[in-house]
């Protein structure tokens, strides 16, 4: 086979090849949030809370079908860079089996723990039902989400991530176009109300699902796919953990964070708790875009790290930060500038307008601080560091996040808790920062070393 273009392809330009069309997609994604949100919130502020409360079980799901697609994104990608292709294909084979694996965790959550989740953080029963039918449909039908999300992954490995806009960019036009048809019982449907949220949610995830299956099989000339006479590697999987876990518990962590954080905040209001949803809807119109230059960098290291070459990998990293921060940096403006009208997208009361504008505000000067972090832990997950991702997010999110926010709360004043924020992501950066010195004396620098010798 021809090199790939990771290894040969000017870096500016493979950095914009590889990781634009993965923004695109992921803001479309970051839109159909909202878009999904602002639906729910004509519903009613409760239905509004319901869905901000099953955030977390939701994440989860993220996260475990993230962090094991990134840890078969990165061996792929390496094993490609080492002309392994037999390799190549073999890890393929077992992401399929971990696609079902997962799915099969999340059915029975969906199932027998939706409604208990609920009550452990409210009393309020129209919440607790509206919340039980939001994410009983989202689990049992997760198998969508977690196929798209690892055969998406695939492409983005070998290169072909302007697939992965359009199979990202299809399932979210088709859960925005389906939301109010479903929701308010349009053209004939039947008003399903907030279960026809999550039932717009898991139709598009489905039909993205279908298309990356068919395009990686047509498409991607460098997987040979088949699961004839399949069985599972232990070795295959336990490299794919060894990379995926860490984002696994890392993104995992933010469903524990989301969690205290609504059981914090619902003690002083169901609308401080919608408030918390909101942003998160938000940010994520921030975040996604460097989420996903940061996916499409990461295969760009591994790959160059695979062919030894050291310069590649520190140039792609350089370029990482910079374009990360500048994201951030044009977050940070949006949300100083533009709180109100931010907030009145999702009928936000006066109560709500009170509570949400200074959380804006205040929540976001942790952006760029954040931007910083997302880049430099693409190159933990590219040469299989992500232990040290991990290791920043825990103490993010648990060791300073929730602990400050607690303390903020016991002054009683509900404006306080939200510079916890900027308070944990300076304390991440510091450690980001000396994780990146040990990466680059123990990795980075002897890059190469062997076929110089």
């Amino acid at each position: 086979m021809q090199e790939n273009k990771m290894g040969t392809m000017p870096i500016d330009k493979l950095i914009i090849s590889m990781s634009l069309p993965i923004m695109i997609s992921m803001l479309v994604q970051a839109l159909y949030n909202i878009v999904d949100s602002i639906f729910v919130a004509q519903i009613s502020e409760n239905a509004l809370t319901a869905v901000s409360m099953a955030f977390p079980i939701q994440n989860l799901m993220i996260a475990v079908g993230v962090g094991t697609a990134v840890g078969v994104n990165a061996l792929l990608a390496r094993s490609l860079g080492e002309r392994d292709f037999d390799k190549v294909n073999k890890i393929a084979e077992n992401a399929v089996f971990l696609v079902l694996l997962s799915y099969l965790l999340f059915l029975i959550i969906g199932l027998f723990f939706a409604e208990p989740f609920f009550r452990s953080q409210t009393d309020i029963e129209e919440i607790v039902l509206y919340g039980k039918q939001y994410l009983t449909v989202c689990c049992c039908l997760s198998f969508g989400c977690f196929t798209q999300l690892m055969f998406e992954r695939m492409l983005q490995a070998t290169g072909k991530t302007v697939y992965t806009m359009i199979t990202q960019t299809t399932g979210a036009v088709i859960n925005i176009i389906l939301d109010p048809i479903l929701i308010f019982g349009l053209f004939g449907f039947p008003k399903m109300g907030i279960t026809g949220a999550a039932a717009a949610t898991v139709i598009g995830q489905m039909i993205a699902a279908v298309l990356a299956v068919v395009i990686n099989q047509t498409r991607n000339k460098e997987i040979q796919l088949s699961l004839k006479g399949f069985r599972p590697d232990g070795t295959i999987i336990g490299q794919i953990y060894a990379i995926g876990v860490p984002s696994i518990v890392m993104q995992a962590i933010g469903s524990v964070m989301n969690y205290g954080m609504n059981r914090i905040l619902i003690s002083f209001s169901s609308t401080a708790t919608a408030v918390f949803g909101v942003y998160f809807k938000l940010q994520s119109f921030v975040f996604m875009p460097a989420f996903g230059l940061n996916n499409g960098v990461i295969p760009v290291m591994a790959y160059n790290y695979g062919a030894g070459s050291r310069e590649r990998v520190v140039k792609t990293l350089r370029h990482t930060v910079t374009y990360a921060v500048c994201i951030m940096a044009v977050g940070l403006l949006i949300f100083q500038l533009f709180p109100t009208q931010l907030l009145k997208m999702f009928s936000a009361s006066d109560t709500m307008l009170s509570l949400g504008v200074p959380a804006l505000r205040i929540i976001s000067l942790s952006f760029i601080l954040a931007g910083f972090g997302i880049s430099c832990s693409s190159i933990f997950q590219a040469l299989g560091k992500a232990v040290y991702s991990m290791f920043v997010s825990i103490a993010r999110q648990l060791v300073a996040l929730l602990p400050v926010a607690y303390f903020l709360a016991q002054f009683g004043n509900v404006n306080l808790i939200w510079w916890a924020f900027p308070i944990a992501e300076l304390i991440s950066i510091i450690m980001t920062i000396l994780f990146m010195f040990r990466i680059f004396r123990t990795i980075v620098n002897k890059i190469g070393e062997k076929e110089m010798v």
